[in-house]
């Protein structure tokens, strides 16, 4: 089988690939520049002569599927396969594998370390130290910025899959009081944790981390209701998908300074639009440009899944359904 590869894949992982599945034809996407648009997408697997594919933000479109129906397999190293026409590609029965969890690291790391910045307002202290304006006591920084401990903060995720989960095992021992609102999640698998409503979270925990994807069900999940719900010292930190939040209401519960502030990593419009920079700029957010996932480690981590799930497949004929976006295909399998 040959297959094209315009996702970042190393060396390692398409020797593998090779001994797998045949033949591997490498065209990542960042030689490009940016992913591969519908058209380039069509031209690469015309030229290539592949039958499949694995990719990670090129435009696997309806009529990228329609144009090549037979392809073995479609392979999204991403932990969303949200740039692939999934329909499509169940309506001819090609599966869609993907890579949960591939950044779950990553954004764990760079939760704590920017909910510690954000407590102990590091940001503020380094733009005061460099702009001199420690002119004054020896003690003045130190009566300036005292900030608080992440030790002992009740910490609520919204969602609470393979990120959150991870976030969770890693903050406990701060120590953290974790809670979540997950109805897919089983309470017993985690005794610990509180299971709560998702008003209860909003409403309990000083720290609300959202971990949610993006589904009809879930679209502006977020309202003024439940900011409204917030503790006055709470922080909202959003390291998943702005679309499952009311920016408007975000927008006005921060300028209102109803809550303490908020952590932001992605946003409505990327690049920010007008309204996203007020946000961005407000005096009570720390915002990173859709960074949490972005480690060259995440890299390896989406070959190493990617490639154990094709080889559960296509070399010891085992099934794995959480490692298949379109699960529906199974049935007719």
């Amino acid at each position: 089988m040959k297959v094209l590869v315009t996702s970042p894949y190393n060396e390692g992982g398409l020797r593998e690939l090779n001994r797998i599945l045949g033949e591997t034809v490498y065209r990542p996407w960042k030689v490009n520049g940016r992913a591969f648009n519908e058209e380039e997408l069509l031209a690469l697997l015309h030229e290539s002569g592949a039958e499949a594919l694995i990719t990670e933000h090129d435009h696997v479109t309806e009529k990228v599927i329609n144009a090549f129906p037979h392809l073995k397999f479609i392979g999204v190293c991403r932990g969303t396969p949200s740039n692939v026409s999934l329909e499509t590609a169940s309506l001819h029965h090609i599966p869609v594998f993907y890579t949960p969890a591939r950044n779950a690291q990553a954004v764990a790391e760079l939760f704590i370390a920017n909910v510690i910045t954000f407590l102990r307002d590091t940001v503020f202290a380094t733009e005061w130290l460099k702009s001199g304006k420690w002119d004054e006591g020896a003690h003045t920084s130190y009566l300036i910025f005292k900030g608080n401990e992440l030790a002992g903060k009740k910490v609520g995720f919204v969602g609470f899959g393979a990120i959150g989960q991870l976030i969770a095992a890693r903050i406990e021992d701060f120590p953290c009081e974790i809670a979540y609102y997950d109805p897919y999640v089983d309470p017993a698998v985690f005794p610990g944790y509180k299971n709560s409503s998702l008003e209860e979270v909003f409403a309990e925990n000083d720290i609300v981390s959202v971990h949610l994807p993006v589904t009809d069900e879930t679209k502006g999940l977020i309202n003024a209701h439940l900011f409204r719900l917030m503790k006055p010292g709470a922080i909202f930190v959003n390291t998943a998908r702005a679309v499952v939040v009311d920016r408007n209401a975000l927008y006005e519960v921060l300028e209102q300074k109803k809550i303490r502030g908020a952590i932001l990593d992605v946003f409505d419009q990327e690049p920010p639009d007008e309204l996203d920079y007020k946000i961005i700029r407000s005096g009570n957010v720390l915002a990173t440009p859709h960074i949490a996932g972005a480690t060259h480690e995440v890299e390896d981590h989406h070959v190493r899944i990617m490639n154990e799930a094709l080889s559960e497949w296509f070399e010891k004929g085992e099934v794995n359904p959480k490692r298949i976006a379109n699960r529906q295909i199974l049935e007719r399998i």
